[in-house]
């Protein structure tokens, strides 16, 4: 599962994206800002950011380049874009952008560059997330600690990948259940029964916790001694 952050301002244009992009599986995060884009962008770890051209504060052009020149050279960036001229394509390719798209275009354009740019970069290749002795193989779902293998279930292996990229940042609950149950999230406290059983088999038979509960907030994976 990729993790894209879109900045774009328009209200309107970035529902709809954020919407497109969740009913494809994707995990997201947002800014309506150049300053809020670039602070995200440099703080948290994604696979590729789809990046308005025209935006208050820092413009478009602006961020790619602070992030190129800030050493982000991994992250794949798709321009968005009502200026189409050649000038200002060559200009964004300039500055670092991966792929370049105009407004008004097809959600579904927009999901296919991305799968695409994504390929290029090597973002759907297979790789290993690991967080201290915790391993998570993402070609074949196998999960080990410490050498040993772990049988984790599909539910638990969505909360493992998430929690894993973000280590050890705090995931919120609702990112949790966004990724599981989309907008259909059932009665109860289904997600602190999932949180429950993952502990049990990657924290309980071994001396170091590495989910930790944060009141009020989400859960974390790190190898820090406790939740912040």
């Amino acid at each position: 599962m990729a993790r894209i952050l879109v900045i774009e301002d328009n209200k309107d244009i970035l529902v709809n994206v954020l919407d497109y992009l969740a009913l494809k599986g994707f995990t997201t995060d947002c800014a309506q800002d150049g300053l809020s884009g670039l602070h995200l962008a440099t703080s948290e770890q994604y696979d590729l950011i789809v990046l308005d051209l025209m935006l208050p504060g820092l413009d478009g052009y602006q961020v790619c380049q602070r992030l190129r020149e800030e050493g982000r050279q991994s992250t794949p960036i798709i321009m968005l874009t009502a200026r189409d001229t050649l000038a200002d394509r060559l200009q964004g390719f300039n500055v670092g952008a991966d792929d370049y798209l105009i407004k008004p275009f097809a959600l579904s354009e927009l999901v296919a560059r991305i799968e695409a740019v994504l390929r290029r970069a090597g973002g759907d290749s297979g790789h290993l997330l690991e967080v201290e002795d915790l391993r998570l193989d993402l070609d074949t779902l196998q999960v080990s600690r410490d050498g040993t293998t772990l049988k984790v279930s599909p539910a638990g292996l969505k909360i493992l990948e998430l929690l894993m990229r973000r280590s050890p940042a705090v995931v919120r609950r609702s990112a949790m259940e966004q990724a599981l149950w989309d907008d259909d999230v059932p009665i109860g406290d289904s997600l602190r029964s999932h949180i429950h059983q993952l502990r049990q088999v990657i924290d309980k038979p071994f001396t170091k916790p590495l989910l930790h509960t944060v009141h009020k907030a989400g859960y974390r994976l790190t190898g820090a001694d406790s939740a912040l």
